[in-house]
């Protein structure tokens, strides 16, 4: 059976990362994406611990992501004037191993690009879920049928909202949202190897992060739910820039200075909550699309894994998707738990100054390194089959 059709939605990291493992085990696979070409740069991404390295290392690509590993950087918490207040290291903030995200897709992407059908600039408009196969319908390419859709497309997954409802069903806004702009600017080659230092700045329900002079800026406020287009960079601009308009601080240059940024990108601080059910019909979703939880620090390695796992299970299965679905949901669900234990929002820009305040102990007692030791042990939680060799020996 394993001479099966797969399309697979979205190229950032879990879809090319199903994509190389699915042809290695012999289905034929499609990857749509959105965007009209791999999204270069990007903000940082990184793994943690044993199991994170292991899947790099099956697919042959750790070498590769060593080779073009970011800095790591301690982000340095100051008030107005400038002066010290706290100090996040960079072993929180990077893992073990940290690339930028588009350096990691074009890794993966270089791996598949041969052997792998990609359709860029195009999306999924309608699936039709039957007995013999999904019936797709693209916004640009004609209607094909695949054996299997796997939806990687993010925690606004196009697939999640047309095979199992809308996304409010599935996405929680967590009370705040984050700006990232200038990310393209930041080349490994503008990015020492060597420990650096980063700046940000507090004030209630607000942080303002300076990369310095024309660089990386990222902001993050809390906020109810915003009506705006994610496509509209001019608005979300805006919404910065009235949020951030009186803060002080750095933040009077780096709004005039964002203007001249174009890859501006907002969201909302939100988490898929799926209930631990990855699956319906011929239909699976993976990475942020199933276990989501923006700016948690798993989301990556939670994607490698779990595109590992899916295509381990589909090969182990000979490509039956009910039992292999059914194996993927439960080894899932139980390492995904890890994605519901953070909210980065409130964590980083505290709504009181109270809060503030106690963030900046926090980082610095033995507590937060007990709740490093803890991230770490549940990166590892998983009993890693090791399904290359599984299926190489069949």
């Amino acid at each position: 059976m394993r001479d099966q059709t797969v399309l697979v939605s979205g190229a950032s990291i879990a879809g090319p990362a199903l994509a190389y493992w699915l042809h290695r085990y012999g289905f034929t696979v499609t990857v749509v994406e959105r965007a009209p070409a791999l999204r270069p740069g990007g903000q940082a991404v990184d793994f943690k611990g044993r199991t994170h390295l292991t899947v790099l290392e099956r697919m042959g690509i750790l070498d590769d992501v060593r080779a073009r590993r970011t800095g790591t950087t301690d982000m340095v918490f100051v008030d107005a004037e400038g002066r010290e207040l706290g100090v996040l290291g960079g072993d929180f903030t990077g893992g073990d191993l940290e690339i930028l995200r588009g350096d990691l897709a074009e890794v993966m992407y270089e791996r598949t690009a041969n052997e792998v059908e990609y359709l860029f600039g195009d999306t999924v408009t309608a699936l039709r879920d039957t007995a013999e196969g999904v019936r797709v319908e693209f916004e640009n390419a004609p209607p094909r049928t695949f054996d299997l859709v796997l939806g990687a497309d993010g925690i606004h997954s196009r697939v999640r909202a047309l095979a199992f409802g809308p996304e409010s069903d599935y996405v929680t806004h967590l009370g705040h949202y984050y700006c990232v702009a200038g990310a393209s600017r930041w080349s490994d080659a503008a990015t020492p190897r060597e420990r650096a230092r980063g700046y940000a700045h507090n004030t209630p329900g607000r942080l303002a992060i300076d990369g310095g002079s024309k660089a990386q800026q990222m902001y993050m406020f809390a906020a109810p739910e915003l009506d705006y287009s994610r496509t509209d960079t001019a608005a979300q601009r805006a919404i910065v820039e009235r949020t951030f308009a009186d803060m002080g601080w750095h933040t009077p240059r780096m709004l005039t200075e964002l203007a001249e940024f174009d890859d501006l990108f907002l969201d909302s601080i939100s988490q898929v909550r799926m209930d631990g059910h990855y699956s319906r019909g011929r239909i699976a979703l993976v990475g942020d699309a199933a276990y989501g939880n923006t700016l948690a620090g798993f989301g990556t390695g939670l994607a490698i894994v779990g595109a590992y796992v899916l295509a381990g299970e589909l090969a182990t299965a000979d490509g039956d998707h009910v039992t292999a679905f059914a194996a993927y949901d439960r080894i899932m669900r139980r390492y995904a738990k890890i994605a519901g234990t953070s909210n980065t929002g409130r964590f980083l820009a505290p709504k009181t100054a109270l809060g503030i305040k106690a963030r900046n102990w926090f980082i610095g007692s033995r507590l937060f390194t007990l709740m490093l030791k803890y991230g770490d042990n549940a990166a590892n939680d998983i009993d890693l089959i090791d399904y290359p060799t599984l299926v190489d020996a069949r």
